[in-house]
Formats: C-alpha cells, structure tokens, sequence
C-alpha cells in the first residue's frame, strides 16, 4: 500500500483499485492527474496482482480483495479528508462487492469499464471442467489469452505493457470461479449497493467486459444520483487510450461537483 499526497491543500483521498492481471503502477498517470486535481490517493497491489509474489493469479476466495481494498479505505481516512473510491474492471467489480458488504463512509464512487460480465467466456466443456478442478485442483492456472491490444489502442501502453513483468499472464481456476461468483453476486444482490454518488465511465468498444451486462447492473440499481458516459470507439481501459485526457475530465468535475459539497466533513 502506498500514499501520494498533492500539494497544498487537498480536497479529498482518492482508494485507486487496479483491475485484473495489472498493478498500481499502470495508474501512474491517473494518480498524478489526480494529485494535480488536489486530491491525495491511496492504492497498491490486490493479493496476488503485480508486486505481490505469493500466488500469483491466483486467491482462495474473493474476500481477499474486500479486506484489503477496506484497508486501503481505513488508510486513507487517516488523512482527514473525505474519502473516494476510483476503481476499474474487476478492481470496479471488487469496489461494488466491497461497498455492498462494508458500511464504509464513501462520499462517491467511479467505476471504469467494471466487470459485470465477459465479452468471450470459456466453452461449455472448459466451463465444466473449471467446475471440477474447483473443487479438487483449485490452484491450477491457466493463460488469460486475452488478444494483444484489446485494452487500449494506446501504442505507448502497449509497449510497456509488453516488458512489464509484474503484469500476471496466468490466473488459477479458483480465481476464475470466484469472479463468476461475485459477478452473479453484484446483480442477485443489487439492492445492497449502497446510496451514494456514481459515475460510471464504459468503453463503447470494450473488447473484454460486456458493456451491456454494465448497463443492466447500471439501470437495475436505485440511487440518488448516478451518472453513465459511454466512450464510442475507445477500448476497455478508457483512462490509458489517446483520449484519456478528455475522459480524466469527467473524473475531475465528478470529483469536484461532490468534494465542494463535501467541503467542512472530516
């Protein structure tokens, strides 16, 4: 876990959660847009992502990545500010699972291209045999085989992204199944999420998450306020494409609009 405070003074603390087969550090320009923004920002590597060695790929159950994505929280609170959560993909997936079993005093939430269901999943017959080796060979791992360049169109990222050697290329069966469980969980259970402020930021053209099973978690959900923007054209990971800079936008004036009304709250 690591912190990055802006300088001067700070509006809020920014809990960055990095998606799948990623780490912290792939949010490096993220965060700091965000620090220039005035915000401070708390994040590091979900158990078994990036700079955490022990079973890579690889979690026994998806609490794993509540308790520490609640850690995070807790370490930003420290900073007496109030608190967001920022989180993508999965990490969005593992924000919602968090948010709907933890009373944690979020003032809002942004979820980028989160995962509510795949573009491509396995075949029947390697759906089945994920089932079985469940349940007797849990930590098998497998190739993601997701095709080159289908999270951003960025040509920079994706050379980085090719000698990046904390990027897992092999996730387990036991990882698997639990990303299936908590993405039947976050749609049986969505009346748990709970009423806070939502920007919700898709790729139009996401050639890993299933934008239209986003959009159906999206409506089902009842709050106060929640915003949607889809992004024609751009790819999964919508803050790493060519036009980050105008998506990053609708992050700052969310981020804004909710930290002036949140001005005073410690």
């Amino acid at each position: 876990m690591w912190t990055w405070t802006t300088d001067g003074e700070a509006k809020g603390t920014i809990v960055v959660v990095h998606g799948a087969n990623e780490h912290h550090g792939r949010y490096d320009w993220v965060i700091k847009q965000l620090n220039e923004s005035g915000f401070h920002c708390v994040s590091g590597d979900l158990p078994g992502q990036g700079t955490t060695t022990r079973r890579r790929g690889h979690i026994d159950t998806f609490d794993e990545y509540i308790f520490t994505i609640e850690n995070w929280f807790l370490e930003g609170k420290k900073l007496g500010l109030p608190v967001y959560i920022l989180g993508h993909s999965m990490g969005g997936l593992a924000v919602i699972r968090t948010l709907m079993e933890r009373n944690l005093d979020v003032q809002a939430v942004v979820l980028s291209s989160p995962c509510l269901g795949l573009v491509h999943y396995p075949s029947k017959g390697k759906e089945a045999l994920s089932r079985l080796l469940n349940k007797f060979a849990p930590g098998v791992r497998l190739a993601t085989n997701l095709p080159e360049g289908s999270a951003t169109r960025n040509e920079e990222i994706r050379v980085r992204d090719k000698e990046d050697k904390l990027i897992v290329k092999k996730v387990s069966v036991r990882w698997y199944r639990e990303l299936t469980a908590s993405i039947k969980h976050a749609f049986e259970h969505y009346k748990s999420f709970p009423n806070i402020p939502l920007l919700l930021l898709q790729a139009g053209d996401d050639l890993i998450v299933d934008k239209d099973a986003v959009k159906r978690w999206f409506n089902g959900i009842y709050l106060e306020e929640k915003w949607y923007k889809e992004f024609p054209s751009l790819y999964h990971e919508v803050l790493n494409e060519p036009e980050r800079e105008n998506v990053f936008e609708y992050v700052k004036r969310f981020l804004y609009l909710h930290s002036e009304a949140n001005k005073g709250k410690r």
